[in-house]
């Protein structure tokens, strides 16, 4: 079954609207003519995890599509970053949050960004703290050239999809938590959560955003 109609079931599963979930084609590693491929399909949004691997992409294929910074950022990439991408999932801390502001000033543009969240501990995975996020949010609505429109998180693997699922809940709850805060200027709608092994459980907990790489382009070859 394809991933657009697995989408819609895990949608209409729990009364959702399948239009208001944005599928991102994760293309880090996939090669040029397989990427222009799934533009052809009706892919409308591509995901990169690395800077210098997205900057070729992107200048071959431009801005048909929207590019989105879906991997850890670091500080000095923020840069390129701001130039390169529409949208950056990857907000982990106040520091970078700082250094995406003053680039997008130097660039006369406004981000669109995500917080990244950190809910399983893992030393292994980047993001913020869950105590730590309604800081962030607050810090960052101060900001005139950032705007953080929701929250990311990258549960840990598991074999078994539904053993994400309190991952993906405490994420939505996170969400919720600070959309009470009526914090001024703000608006955390958007939930990137759930990739190729666990997309439809992400779906059913209320992603906004699932980012599916492999169920689309295979395994992949490094």
């Amino acid at each position: 079954m394809r991933v657009l109609e697995r989408m819609d079931l895990a949608a209409r599963r729990t009364g959702r609207d399948p239009g208001k979930i944005k599928l991102i084609v994760v293309s880090k590693t996939v090669e040029l003519a397989r990427i222009r491929e799934a533009i052809k399909a009706g892919v409308t949004i591509l995901g990169e995890n690395y800077v210098q691997e997205a900057r070729g992409k992107i200048e071959e294929i431009g801005h048909g599509v929207q590019w989105h910074m879906i991997g850890h950022l670091q500080k000095n990439k923020a840069k390129h970053a701001v130039t390169l991408f529409d949208y950056i999932h990857s907000i982990d801390g106040i520091t970078l949050a700082q250094e995406i502001d003053r680039r997008a000033v130097q660039k006369g543009k406004r981000v669109r960004a995500l917080g990244e969240v950190n809910l399983s501990g893992e030393a292994s995975k980047f993001g913020i703290v869950s105590e730590a996020v309604v800081d962030l949010i607050h810090h960052v609505a101060s900001l005139k050239h950032i705007s953080i429109e929701g929250l990311m998180t990258m549960p840990p693997y598991f074999d078994e999809p539904e053993k994400a699922r309190p991952y993906f809940i405490r994420l939505r709850e996170l969400r919720d938590r600070i959309q009470k805060e009526g914090i001024e200027g703000v608006r955390v709608d958007e939930l990137s959560m759930g990739m190729s092994g666990d997309f439809e459980v992400a779906i059913e907990e209320g992603a906004t955003m699932v980012r599916v790489g492999t169920a689309i382009f295979g395994e992949r070859r490094y």
